[in-house]
């Protein structure tokens, strides 16, 4: 089952750089890597991300991340995955850009 991570540009630009991250700024807070599943990404990206330009979408095997990767109550009773360490670039299936099309951002056929 792939999952999904949005990121700023900036952010993305910094995670290729370095080969690994402990995710954006919300994710150093909270202590762990928040993704959302194809189903919960839309929402995620509307409520996190509103009007936001320049977003890049990520998508991760979950099975591949190991026991780190815990899947807990959130938004509305709904189990979303958290990673609890840093993810590294080869983790990465694939990344896309998240294009802001009339307000809405349109994610990939692939989620759909």
């Amino acid at each position: 089952m792939l999952i999904y991570k949005i990121f700023r540009a900036d952010e993305w630009s910094a995670f290729q750089a370095a080969g690994k991250t402990r995710g954006a700024p919300i994710d150093l807070t909270d202590g762990y890597i928040h993704f959302s599943t194809a189903e919960q990404a839309a929402e995620t990206a509307a409520k996190h991300f509103a009007g936001a330009e320049g977003l890049v979408l990520l998508a991760l095997d979950a099975d591949a991340l190991g026991d780190a990767l815990k899947w807990e109550v959130s938004r509305g009773g709904a189990k979303f995955p958290h990673l609890y360490r840093e993810m590294t670039l080869d983790e990465v299936v694939w990344s896309k850009p998240l294009p802001l099309v009339e307000g809405v951002h349109h994610f990939p056929q692939e989620m759909i």
